[in-house]
């Protein structure tokens, strides 16, 4: 399986993935990277935030990018060279998230894309915003 070369791909190219949070996605993630901070996994703590209860880890939620550069735009074979997020609103577990990409530069001669990125939750609400730089496959 092979991803889109920089031939196949055209500025305003789109892609994307959706996937629902679950509380196992959560306490997976804080196990695998160490980040327990109890925002994501205690629940009488989170519930004195300004959250009002448990949120999932930002850097989670942006993994859903990943998976769109990935496995679809440009897809397998693709090298991820950098990635701006900003956060701007929590995701709550069992919320469904999608996470969009759109070609917005072409480089050529240096086999490099930038991508517009964005994850929305099932209200529409964007989360994370941001941008990508990748080099798709040869």
């Amino acid at each position: 399986m092979k991803g889109l070369t920089i031939a196949e791909i055209s500025l305003g190219d789109q892609a994307s993935f959706q996937k629902t949070i679950t509380e196992t996605d959560v306490y997976l993630y804080a196990g695998i990277t160490g980040d327990n901070n109890p925002a994501h996994i205690n629940e009488v703590v989170a519930a004195e935030s300004r959250f009002k209860g448990r949120i999932a880890h930002g850097m989670l939620v942006s993994g859903l990018i990943s998976a769109v550069l990935g496995v679809q735009l440009p897809g397998p074979g693709t090298i991820y060279l950098g990635q701006e997020l900003k956060f701007t609103a929590p995701v709550k577990f069992g919320d469904t998230i999608k996470a969009e990409v759109e070609v917005v530069e072409k480089r050529d001669e240096k086999n490099i894309l930038k991508l517009k990125t964005t994850c929305t939750n099932q209200d529409g609400t964007v989360v994370i915003e941001g941008m990508a730089t990748v080099m798709p496959p040869k």
